[in-house]
């Protein structure tokens, strides 16, 4: 069974910070899907057929929690996790097999949780602050203009992750690989207007 999480913050003050662009692909694929999370208390879920997707309601800094509750219920042979990055530009999307922190407190808390850190990351770029104090930025929201850009990112990133569910990690490499580039020049386009 694979395991999705979408890391953010819960409640209407985060809804659109860039801290919860994790939160808001897995809302997306939802309403897409017409499927509704059901509510527990350490995190938001859907289930299908063989995955499951999670919210963490533990805030960022405590998200290895939630993965720690929904583990004790299923077992997991594949997690993903859905995170925002500072260190990429607005509509750059990295995947990793495994890696580092990035200085990211919600992949930190998860890792200690599992007690290893070779889970799966779909990382969306969110551009690094200038002149801002990082935790302040990451829970600013997104602008008008950055809106637009996230539109993209957010449809091309619930693409990878239909390749993910339908497939495997590979397959979401394969189909990132094959239309990396008319993702780019979407992005290119908005962003040259």
């Amino acid at each position: 069974m694979k395991l999705i999480v979408g890391l953010g913050n819960p409640g209407k003050k985060y809804k659109n910070n860039r801290h919860n662009v994790g939160y808001l692909l897995l809302e997306r694929y939802s309403n897409k899907a017409d499927l509704s999370f059901k509510k527990r208390i350490k995190y938001d879920f859907i289930k299908i057929t063989d995955a499951i997707f999670i919210k963490p309601k533990t805030y960022m800094n405590r998200s290895g929690i939630a993965v720690t509750s929904v583990s004790s219920k299923y077992k997991f042979d594949d997690i993903l996790v859905v995170v925002d990055d500072v260190n990429l530009p607005l509509g750059e999307i990295r995947l990793r097999k495994e890696g580092g922190f990035g200085g990211h407190n919600g992949l930190r808390s998860i890792a200690e949780v599992l007690g290893y850190d070779e889970f799966k990351r779909l990382r969306i770029g969110v551009s690094i602050p200038e002149y801002k104090n990082l935790s302040d930025y990451v829970l600013s929201d997104f602008s008008q203009d950055e809106l637009q850009i996230l539109e993209i990112v957010l449809n091309f990133s619930e693409a990878l992750l239909n390749e993910y569910l339908k497939k495997d990690f590979s397959g979401m490499l394969n189909y990132y690989s094959k239309s990396k580039e008319s993702y780019s020049e979407q992005i290119s386009k908005v962003q040259n207007q």
